[in-house]
C-alpha cells in the first residue's frame, strides 16, 4: 500500500509544479486505509504514516496559506499548531512517537486530517 502510495505522489509531482513539501493520503485515491506519505522540501526522505494519531498538539499556531492536492489551484488560510506529536504504527505493531514542528508540523497534520476524514 505504502508502494502505491509513493507512486502516485511521484505522479502529481510530474504533472504538478511541486510547492516546498507535498504528500498523499491513502483515502484520496480510494484506499480505505488510514495512512498517508508526505514528502518534506529540499529532498529529504519520505515520512510514512501508518493509523498516525496527533498524541500532543502545541497552544502556539501559525496561519499561512495551504493547499492540497485535491484542489491544484485552490488555496487557504489554516491554522495550524506549529509543533505536534504524533504516534504511527510501524513494524509488528510497535507504536513510533515523532514530534514534528513548524513547516513539516503543518504538513503531517495537514495529511492525518484525510485519513480522519478532513478535506
Amino acid at each position: 500500500m505504502t508502494d502505491k502510495l509513493i507512486a502516485v505522489l511521484d505522479r502529481i509531482g510530474q504533472v504538478h509544479l511541486r510547492p516546498k513539501s507535498m504528500g498523499i493520503a491513502a483515502p484520496l485515491i480510494g484506499i480505505g486505509r488510514a495512512a498517508a506519505v508526505a514528502q518534506p522540501p529540499a529532498d529529504a526522505p519520505a515520512t510514512i504514516l501508518l493509523i498516525p494519531r496527533i498524541a500532543a498538539r502545541s497552544e502556539e499556531t501559525d496561519e499561512p496559506y495551504e493547499s492540497c492536492v485535491s484542489f491544484f489551484d485552490g488555496r487557504g488560510l489554516v491554522p495550524r499548531p506549529l509543533m505536534i506529536t504524533v504516534e504511527t504504527t510501524a513494524n509488528a505493531s510497535e507504536t513510533v512517537t515523532t514530534v514534528y514542528e513548524r513547516g513539516l508540523a503543518r504538513l503531517i497534520n495537514h495529511k492525518i486530517d484525510h485519513p480522519d476524514g478532513a478535506l
